[in-house]
């Protein structure tokens, strides 16, 4: 294998790893707002590491671009889905933890 290989095997199961340990933190979150900022957040940080360990598997060539081009619509879209989430949660009348609760 070579160095490169081994950079985005890594970058692959880091990224798998941070998706499987936020999974269990959002099993473990009090309400609806504090559940869908840490899945918004693990899972843009998982899919780039390992779309990053995939463009560097690639090498450079029309795939590596086509990655790259899901990377920046993923970086966009999730945190515009959760916005959205969390305003449409709000106008429905659900009250965000306190810690007065």
């Amino acid at each position: 294998m070579t160095t490169i290989e081994i950079l985005s095997s890594i970058l692959v199961i880091l990224g798998s790893l941070s998706i499987i340990v936020g999974l269990l933190g959002v099993y473990r979150m009090p309400d609806f707002f504090t559940r869908l900022h840490a899945a918004s957040v693990i899972d843009t940080l998982g899919t780039i590491l390992i779309l990053f360990g995939l463009i560097l598997y690639a090498g450079l060539n029309i795939v590596s671009i086509k990655l790259l081009l899901i990377l920046i619509f993923i970086l966009i879209t999730t945190p515009t889905a959760a916005h959205a989430l969390a305003k449409s949660a709000l106008h429905g009348k659900l009250k965000p933890m306190t810690d007065d609760d």
